[in-house]
């Protein structure tokens, strides 16, 4: 029998369980972000997510001192979700034009299985999170894009198919936009690469 006592870290490193504050803080929050998605983060309040997962407002207020607060903290657990489906797989990658083609792929996934029901949660934002102008002028100083490619204009036609693909598959719930997307950005990236001297 172990000496450890219970709640702290075992002899095998195993984590500690959650406490139930937590545990409810994580639930909230998985709630509170499929419903921005939805309704926006502006339209995100303390009693209208009381309501959606069945607590009052007081026990919610708890968690969340005020609507900023509890918006920052959606914003948050939306970008840990988003990291760890798109950025942290492509970080992975050898080459830049690699590492590209992996948020490309990541991205139309975490589209694709539904992580929220509005869609990408930061359609809006996606040029922060790295597609632009990054990966594209990374890969074109590798060499692997032609350097006479505009790469402004490369990330903006990928990001247009993304974003497109994430619009109508909210509309749809088909793989039809997803895979026109996939089509298009292999297209246009066939015509970027840098042709080996034949």
């Amino acid at each position: 029998m172990s000496s450890t006592n219970p709640g702290t870290a075992g002899p095998r490193g195993k984590r500690r369980p959650r406490s139930d504050g937590e545990q409810s803080r994580t639930v909230i929050l998985d709630a509170a972000a499929r419903l921005a998605t939805v309704e926006g983060i502006g339209g995100l309040s303390i009693a209208r997510l009381a309501d959606a997962v069945g607590m009052s407002k007081s026990g919610l207020f708890g968690h969340f001192g005020s609507k900023e607060e509890l918006q920052l903290a959606t914003v948050e657990k939306a970008d840990s979700l988003f990291a760890a489906q798109v950025i942290e797989p492509a970080s992975t990658a050898s080459t830049a034009l690699q590492r590209l083609r992996l948020l490309v792929d990541g991205y139309l996934r975490y589209v694709e299985v539904d992580t929220f029901p509005g869609g990408c949660f930061f359609a809006s934002v996606l040029a922060e999170v790295d597609m632009q102008p990054g990966a594209v002028r990374d890969a074109q100083a590798e060499g692997a894009i032609d350097p006479q490619e505009d790469a402004g204009q490369l990330a903006f036609e990928v990001e247009a198919a993304l974003f497109l693909a994430n619009a109508q598959y909210v509309v749809t719930r088909t793989a039809e936009p997803i895979e026109r997307a996939r089509r298009a950005i292999d297209r246009r990236l066939a015509t970027a690469v840098t042709r080996a001297p034949s």
